[in-house]
């Protein structure tokens, strides 16, 4: 019986560690992956880490969030080190609330203790940045290095120090001598928890940061909106950097000690070299270029695009052509983008949808494009998409990506006929029950509600609005939807479900990957939607702003971008090339939007009508939650 038990636990232990290797296992697997697919190996290549290296804001992160990690557990080793020693000598009473205190923030959710040390940076007017998150780094790893040490220093006997002083030594030799050699196994626990705790950390770190500043974890968090494999290629550097370090810590103690047998071994010193050792390489990586003699040359453009929107080599492109420096944070959604320039926030691009440029516009929240960066831009220009009803002469935006809203369906499980016949309302077939993706956005699914509906999505009516409600809810409880963000991407350039709803971006990049895919917009009409760079009042560098947005219509950055990120671009040269024959999405018609059909409109903006949608959507996902 007790045999069984054994080989129980051993097969219980082998599952374990497959269950807690095998991701990371995978993920090393696919940073070799010649393809974007996160799932399907399609053969060997190096090209993710070509892309990892030469995207420097990917290696600054990583030098960042090591620097920060060294720095924020240095200090907090040291400030928590004194803080429990002096506790120990403090009164009962004092002790007892410190405690208390110490153990608040490790027992408090991140996203309050986020939220609190935001608000404390916004009162004082203290800029976000560096600084902000190393303070914030140090604030949370203090208390698990206190509540790692307090154990040793209970268990030492009271009288050490004095008994160290009356035989001469003084009260420093005595604490660095008799006392912290003593509690040195707690402090080392205690650094390394901090320096995981901060090297891990995202939620802090999300809410405190700014001026470009980002670490490993946000990062990640931003490339994870859209299929891009170099998310597998640092994280496996960040396994070697890691196997690295334990191989130091582990091994060169061993040598140490069987070469010097005599020597007591300390290998919390092999520790410390290891963590500096790994430090020294990720600076390799964040070492900044010399100065240069280009216009710009000193100077910094700080852009707010959406996450995993730029083509591999625009940012390094614009760098090595004006010599100035480009700062980019990442927005997930144009609400939180205007909350963000509207408390102040200053960026000198922004890259927004139609409707919340029109917002913007509205109320007096962008400046005017140069007259010769308007005039150079718009020549490039495709007509479909100048003078969109939302800036009607381009005066304010030049679009930087277009497409439309339709349905990406796998042609051996849905056939054009049903696509013709039903348009929108395929969505409510029982044929596909269960077997179909919605994405998770109010605007484009009452979109696509509206439209089944025969009304306009720009309708204001509350009867068709509700009535579009209605739709949407007999969908998500007769039907069985996923609803989804990006993971549709490559879930349907695997084949997971019949059809879903879909940008036609991303559809071409579907359809690239799987030849069985097709894209259709029904005849009822759709979403031309465009998303167009724009320069905020409050810029401080309107000029390189205007250079900024030349630079991205110009043909070989726009190529660039659209090529690698897969949605139309505006350029018209390169429209027809990645379109027509031989190009990257010859003979995908996902790729080149639909334009001058009358039933396809543009958003335009009505704070009320947004507010009613908003609300409608959430009860649409409540009602799904409910279905399951």
């Amino acid at each position: 019986m007790s045999k069984d038990k054994r080989v129980l636990g051993k097969v219980g232990m082998a599952l374990l560690l497959v269950f807690f290797y095998a991701p990371i296992l995978f993920m090393i697997i696919f940073s070799f992956n010649s393809s974007k697919s996160l799932t399907h190996f399609t053969g060997f290549s190096l090209r993710w880490y070509e892309a990892m290296l030469k995207n420097h804001g990917m290696m600054e992160s990583l030098y960042v969030t090591i620097v920060i990690a060294l720095l924020a557990t240095i200090i907090s080793t040291i400030i928590g080190t004194i803080t429990a020693i002096g506790l120990s000598k403090s009164k009962k009473v004092l002790r007892a609330f410190i405690s208390q205190v110490n153990d608040f923030p490790i027992m408090n959710p991140e996203i309050v203790t986020a939220i609190g040390l935001m608000l404390l940076f916004i009162t004082f007017q203290i800029e976000k940045g560096f600084v902000t998150l190393l303070l914030a780094h140090i604030a949370f790893c203090i208390p698990y290095v206190i509540l790692s040490i307090m154990p040793k220093i209970k268990s030492l006997d009271p009288n050490l120090a004095d008994a160290a002083m009356d035989l001469g030594a003084t009260p420093w030799q005595a604490l660095v001598k008799v006392i912290v050699p003593q509690i040195m196994p707690g402090i080392v626990s205690g650094a390394l928890i901090a320096f995981t705790m901060s090297f891990d950390d995202f939620v802090i770190s999300y809410f405190v940061t700014g001026q470009g500043v980002k670490n490993l974890s946000i990062m990640v968090y931003t490339m994870s909106k859209r299929i891009n494999p170099s998310v597998n290629a640092i994280s496996t550097l960040v396994v070697l950097l890691i196997t690295i370090t334990l191989t130091i810590v582990n091994v060169l103690p061993m040598i140490r000690k069987k070469a010097s047998p005599s020597k007591q071994n300390k290998p919390w010193k092999w520790a410390v070299a290891g963590v500096v050792v790994v430090g020294l390489v990720a600076s390799l990586f964040g070492l900044n270029k010399s100065a240069s003699t280009l216009p710009y040359a000193g100077q910094t453009l700080h852009l707010y695009n959406w996450g995993e929107y730029t083509g591999e080599n625009i940012i390094s492109g614009f760098e090595e052509l004006t010599g100035a420096k480009v700062i980019m944070d990442n927005f997930d959604s144009n609400e939180q983008m205007y909350i963000k320039v509207a408390n102040g926030d200053a960026y000198d691009v922004l890259v927004p949808s139609d409707y919340m440029i029109q917002r913007m516009m509205q109320e007096d929240m962008l400046q005017k494009l140069e007259p010769e960066t308007r005039k150079e831009c718009l020549s490039e220009l495709m007509e479909a998409i100048k003078g969109l009803p939302y800036d009607p002469k381009n005066e304010y935006s030049i679009p930087y990506f277009w497409g439309t809203v339709g349905i990406v369906y796998d042609k051996t499980k849905v056939s054009e006929e049903d696509l013709e016949n039903e348009g929108w309302n395929i969505f409510l077939d029982q044929k596909y029950k269960g077997d179909i993706y919605l994405y998770d956005s109010e605007r484009d699914s009452f979109m696509m509600a509206l439209k089944a509906l025969g009304y306009s999505m720009n309708t204001t009516s509350a009867d068709e609005l509700n009535a579009a409600f209605n739709w949407l809810v007999q969908c998500v409880q007769t039907m069985d939807p996923e609803i989804v963000t990006d993971e549709i991407i490559d879930n349907m350039a695997q084949a997971r479900k019949a059809l879903g709803l879909i940008y036609s971006g991303d559809a071409a990049y579907v359809m690239s990957e799987n030849e069985n895919m097709g894209f259709y917009m029904p005849t009822s009409g759709t979403n031309l939607w465009s998303d167009a760079m724009v320069i905020p009042k409050n810029a401080k560098n309107p000029k390189l702003a205007n250079e900024f947005i030349r630079y991205i219509t110009s043909y070989d950055a726009a190529m660039d971008n659209s090529s690698y990120v897969g949605y139309t671009s505006p350029n018209k040269e390169v429209t027809e090339e990645l379109g027509g024959e031989g190009g990257d999405y010859d003979g995908i018609n996902a790729y080149t939007p639909r334009s001058g059909y009358d039933k396809d409109e543009v958003f335009q903006y009505d704070e009320a009508t947004r507010k009613i949608i908003a609300d409608l959507w959430s009860r649409v996902k409540v009602a799904a939650s409910n279905a399951h």
